[in-house]
């Protein structure tokens, strides 16, 4: 069975490329359609090991996905509808790069990468970006627009290089962007994107109970809930400028209500057997919450100046690697992260998250470290010993804790690079800036980062953009840069462990092709 789906999915790939030059070629050999016609990247087969996964999970090739994106955990999870009718875990992809802070984003420039739930047509797969391959994630949706929030070209995108977009290798982005093509040959008119700061579960909601942005977490973890109870793709409407989750009209009305995020809420109802299911999820929550919250669950630290997150497994890889805003691996697991096999192709120019030294050091030093450790299907965070608090809070603890996995530290003293004739009893207090350098200093390489910023500018602009705008940085056309790209890339199963270096090229988010791009490059086939 496996062999046929993928003699299959290779089969239509050529065919659609074959068919497509053809009728571009008839149609007066327009040089833009003739390179998605043709383009090789985004008519990759699903690679063997997936249709594998998916006939062991009465999944079909062609069946609707789901995208769930989670920051703290730097992950994205595919779901794939099996022939039951319910969604089921595909497979959990690591991120290799968000930016901003947790939270959703505002406003154009503010670096953040969004949260919500997000629509996914094929007009938004972008085949020709400079960042290998992407899809634009939608933002902003009524409910953004409807408060004001601006923002554009948010992308998930390889590269792992991200200025409001969510980054994967380019291995990674070839699978999720074949998967999405498949799911719109079988039919599926737009695949659901939900993104979250983190996953919704009572010990993540009370370690974050003081974020400003709780309101908004709430408000979404109600999808989020309706989701985990249905093992189906939630309705998502809005009316007064909030979400609302699969609503339906009332018994008496004739027809559907119609929703409009600035105005009055409609009649509706939401059907029993959800809503049920749901309030006793939540109350299951709610409980675990006031138990965590009565026993003193630490708060997590607000953002210090870390631009976003990086997941562990690239961290580990990366020179002056840190995890940033996203969880650290504990010293346990680091030689096996060190060990296992990457995810993809990390670029030599990765840029990882970085502490603001100057913040953190004028931060308290007292303040809880938040940790979890296991409790049946809950983590439960407790506070970290007296003596390592200063140095954990500030980012430390995760280099600490590899400099004693190293033999070149210990987590009650602090590291430095010349030994100090200086009596211990005049030397200064460490801070949790000393110490985060000073263990920097010991366990990576200094690391040139005079090309980060160049890096970071946006690439992918539309050719139709003639000016640039006030918040962001110049954006070069796409068309040159794309081209120095090597064609292809290996499957992220076949990906070899270490990092290589790519050609330089300027960063940012890929634009959206034009809403008829994909009929034009798959219609044939219909």
């Amino acid at each position: 069975m496996g062999s046929v789906l993928i003699s299959s999915s290779l089969a239509r790939a050529l065919l659609t490329s074959v068919a497509l030059t053809a009728s571009v070629l008839l149609a007066g050999c327009d040089s833009d359609q003739v390179s998605l016609a043709t383009n090789a990247k985004a008519n990759q087969p699903v690679p063997p090991k997936l249709i594998a996964a998916m006939t062991e999970k009465d999944m079909d090739l062609q069946s609707p996905i789901l995208v769930r994106l989670f920051k703290q955990e730097a992950e994205l999870e595919v779901w794939k509808q099996t022939r039951s009718g319910q969604f089921a875990l595909l497979k959990t992809y690591p991120i290799c790069r968000w930016s901003g802070d947790l939270g959703p984003k505002v406003r154009e420039g503010d670096r953040q990468a969004p949260e919500g739930f997000y629509s996914i047509n094929p007009g938004q797969m972008n085949p020709q970006s400079a960042y290998y391959l992407s899809f634009n994630t939608g933002y902003p949706n009524a409910f953004d627009r409807a408060l004001g929030r601006t923002g554009s070209q948010l992308m998930v995108h390889g590269d792992c290089s991200s200025r409001g977009c969510y980054a994967m290798t380019d291995e990674q982005i070839a699978e999720i962007y074949s998967l999405g093509r498949e799911s719109f040959f079988g039919g599926q008119k737009a695949f659901q994107l939900q993104a979250y700061p983190f996953k919704m579960t009572p010990v993540n909601m009370a370690k974050h109970r003081n974020n400003p942005n709780m309101a908004f977490w709430k408000m979404i973890k109600e999808g989020y809930d309706h989701f985990e109870v249905t093992r189906q793709e939630p309705k998502v409407d809005f009316c007064e400028r909030k979400y609302v989750f699969d609503a339906a009209k009332t018994p008496d009305a004739k027809r559907d209500p119609v929703f409009d995020a600035n105005a009055k809420c409609p009649a509706y109802v939401i059907p029993e057997d959800i809503q049920q299911a749901v309030r006793e999820k939540q109350q299951r929550d709610e409980t675990e919450y006031a138990k965590l919250v009565a026993r003193g669950t630490p708060v997590a630290r607000m953002n210090t100046g870390i631009d976003g997150g990086m997941n562990k497994v690239f961290a580990v890889r990366v020179p002056e690697g840190n995890t940033g805003l996203s969880e650290a691996p504990d010293t346990n697991s680091l030689s096996l992260l060190a060990m296992s096999k990457a995810p993809g192709t990390i670029p030599s120019t990765v840029n990882p998250p970085k502490p603001n030294l100057a913040v953190a050091d004028a931060a308290p030093q007292n303040e809880s470290v938040v940790a979890a450790p296991a409790q049946t299907n809950t983590r439960v965070a407790s506070a970290a010993p007296a003596e390592q608090q200063s140095s954990s809070s500030s980012g430390g603890g995760w280099f600490s804790g590899l400099a004693r996995k190293m033999g070149m530290g210990s987590s009650d003293t602090t590291a430095t690079t010349t030994p100090s004739t200086t009596p211990a009893a005049s030397a200064p207090p460490a801070t949790a800036a000393s110490r985060l350098k000073a263990a920097v200093g010991r366990i990576v390489p200094s690391r040139d980062t005079s090309k980060d910023t160049a890096k970071d500018t946006l690439k992918d602009t539309p050719k139709s953009v003639v000016a640039v705008k006030p918040q962001e940085a110049a954006k070069p056309a796409e068309t040159k840069l794309a081209q120095s790209r090597p064609p292809l890339k290996p499957s992220v199963v076949e990906a070899a462990p270490a990092a290589t270096s790519k050609d330089s090229q300027l960063a940012g988010a890929a634009p959206v092709v034009s809403s008829n791009s994909f009929d034009s490059r798959f219609g044939a086939m219909k």
